[in-house]
Order: structure tokens, then sequence, then C-alpha cells
């Protein structure tokens, strides 16, 4: 197990404990494993422990993994549309957290307007994809849901998030924001089915007059 694995198990024990917990023994037994994994945490990351012990505390009720919300947009040459992040300076698809009151669906169409001004419409869910503790940076077990979606609207604008918007071809990119090489893959795979079997149903759509059925 990598360290962040470990320490991510350990935060999770601590903090489900000190939810549920009534008796004071135990309680005090989980503040003091909050603490040696925050001292641990912060040894890494070279953070001040108590900062990191207030962010770990932050989080109210059992400890889940985070949820995020993905959406990939190709165009009519199967290119897909990404997004330059200001944070890392790699490229990405739409996406982000998925807000209190929100379905994944809403938080990915939300997040392709914010980032992009563009309005979409879900076609289908791709895949759920899981980034373990330690992989790209990130301390959390993080889920993200990844939706292909479908232009409908707007105007492609670039938010203070972002330093570039473009659309690629998904072999010329060479700067992938963490994992999202795999889910632009894995939406291409997708968007290909769709596309074989739409001309399947439709093999000569410039020699007619009405759109397939």
């Amino acid at each position: 197990m990598q360290i962040f694995e470990l320490l991510d198990e350990l935060r999770t024990m601590a903090c489900n404990g000190l939810t549920y917990a009534t008796n004071p023994y135990d309680r005090e037994r989980y503040e003091r494993l909050l603490q040696l994994t925050s001292q641990s945490y912060a040894e890494i990351l070279d953070l001040p422990s108590e900062q990191i012990r207030e962010q770990l505390r932050a989080e109210i009720g059992y400890i889940t993994p985070k949820v995020g919300a993905d959406a990939a947009i190709f165009d009519d040459e199967g290119r897909i549309l990404l997004h330059l992040r200001a944070d890392d300076g790699c490229w990405c698809l739409p996406c982000g957290w998925v807000n209190a009151n929100e379905s994944p669906l809403e938080a990915a169409v939300r997040e392709v307007y914010e980032e992009t001004g563009l309005h979409v419409r879900p076609l289908e869910l791709v895949d759920i994809f899981t980034r373990k503790p330690g992989r790209y940076g990130n301390l959390y077990t993080m889920i993200a849901i990844l939706y292909l979606c479908e232009v409908i609207g707007g105007e492609l604008t670039l938010s203070h998030e972002g330093l570039a918007l473009r659309y690629w071809t998904i072999n010329e990119v060479t700067d992938w924001h963490a994992n999202h090489e795999e889910y632009a893959r894995a939406a291409h795979i997708r968007w290909q089915t769709r596309l074989m079997s739409a001309l399947a149903d439709c093999p000569s759509p410039h020699l007619i007059d009405r759109p397939c059925q």
C-alpha cells in the first residue's frame, strides 16, 4: 500500500470514528489517530500539521470518496474539446466537483457551460473512473463520472479557470491533466460506436432529403 493510500484510510477511520463514537476513551483514540495522520501529511507536503488537521476535520459525517463529473465533446471530425488548465498548464476535459443538491449529470452540464460557454446535452454515460490517493498528487480517493455530450447552443468562451480552449485530435495531445487521456480515449470509442450505428441506419446521408430515423 502506498503512503497516501494508507494515510487516506487512517484519515477515514479517524473521522468516521469521531462521527459515531460516544465513548470518551474511543474519541480520544480517534483524535490521536487523526493527529498522527495530520502530522504525516504535513511532513510529506511540507505544510503546518494544524492546517492539515483542520482540513481533514472539515468534512462532516461518514467519509466517502469525492465525486467529480466530466464531459466529452467531439466535433464532426472526431476531435475532442479540451481545456488548458490555469493551475497546472495541462489539457483536460471540462470537469468539476459535484455540488450539493446536484446530480453528476447536472454538474457535467454546468461545468461545460462555466468552462467553455457551451450548452450541452448528455447523450450517454461513458464510464465511472476511480483515482486512488497518491496518483497525480491527490490526497483523497476520487470518483469521476464521464458523460458523452453534444453541443446544443452557446458560444465557445474561455473562462478565468483556463488558458485556452480547442478541439484536439487525441493523439496530438502530450500534456494531459492527471488521467484525462484515459477518459478521452474511452469517450472516443463511444463516439465512434454511435457514429457507426448512425451510418448503419442511414448509409448515404448526403443522398437523401430527410434525416435518418
